[in-house]
């Protein structure tokens, strides 16, 4: 299979997984706080991942040690954290309208941190396709119209991560493979720092195998093996085969997934959602038919 087509076809399918984070972190919301939701789901991660880590870990990349623990914290530590406590006080559609944002950022993050350039055509389709979010956002009722400072501003501080750590491993680690890569991340440098992380909110004194906490703890599961374990490897496959601008267009598609769930959770959708969702595949379209950011 060629890089484009690949590329693309990867695009689709973490659209479709992360896109159905954000019903999964409601949903697990409902079971346990935000903090335990965060560090479980990096936790199980790591637990999943071990055994490749453990058998791979002679090429553990020491050389490059800054780059990783700095994309991990960036992209798999902070936001995970950072969302759930967001979403106890806004929408999951203003979670998405906010993660959306992600491109401009890799293109801010790119052009001040690592001197990428980045052609007219692409920024003019990332501001195509983020109109198009903002129709989905907004072009309902409920609590989409509702704006609250503080969380709003975590959002966007975990939109902002995600772009640091995209930008990072597309600079620094594209020598070391996506899985490989994964599981370095989430067994070798996050596993016990969410550990810890979880200990703190009192979780392993409180825990009991009930159905509530057991229902908690499978819409976690379902979160992190695949919102965030195989997420994540397909993300950085994602990044060698594209570009971290590309790769970030997936938060651009995502909010239409979160709109079918709500569909399909009863909520109806405005005709200025589905004209939110034709305006971001446009934007796509456009930001295709040029080559991808470069390094100076």
């Amino acid at each position: 299979m060629n890089a484009d087509k690949e590329k693309w076809i990867l695009l689709i399918v973490l659209t479709i997984i992360w896109g159905s984070s954000f019903i999964l972190i409601k949903k697990s919301l409902e079971h346990f706080n935000p903090y335990q939701v965060g560090a479980l789901r990096v936790l199980i991660a790591g637990i999943i991942l071990m055994p490749i880590a453990i058998s791979k870990y002679k090429l553990f990349p020491k050389k490059h040690l800054k780059w990783l623990i700095l994309a991990a914290f960036t992209g798999n530590f902070i936001p995970m954290f950072l969302f759930p406590i967001a979403e106890t006080e806004v929408s999951s559609s203003i979670a998405g309208i906010i993660n959306s944002m992600m491109p401009i950022f890799v293109i801010i993050v790119g052009a001040l941190v690592w001197k990428f350039e980045t052609t007219k055509r692409q920024i003019v389709g990332t501001m195509i396709s983020f109109a198009g979010v903002c129709l989905l956002a907004f072009g309902g009722d409920g609590e989409g119209g509702k704006f609250k400072l503080v969380p709003i501003l975590l959002l966007l501080l975990a939109t902002l991560c995600y772009a640091l750590s995209t930008t990072t491993v597309k600079s620094k680690l594209m020598s070391v493979s996506s899985t490989i890569l994964s599981a370095f991340v989430f067994s070798f440098v996050l596993f016990f720092p969410s550990l810890i992380a979880l200990a703190f909110t009192g979780f392993f004194s409180t825990f009991s195998f009930n159905e509530d906490n057991m229902m908690g703890l499978m819409f976690v599961s379902l979160l992190s093996i695949f919102g965030t374990g195989l997420a994540m490897t397909l993300n950085y496959r994602l990044l060698k085969v594209s570009t971290p601008l590309f790769a970030s267009t997936v938060t651009l598609l995502m909010p239409i997934v979160a709109i079918i769930w709500g569909f399909l959770d009863g909520e109806k959708l405005s005709f200025l959602q589905f004209v939110g969702a034709g305006v971001i595949i446009g934007g796509l379209v456009f930001l295709r038919s040029k080559s991808g950011v470069v390094k100076k």
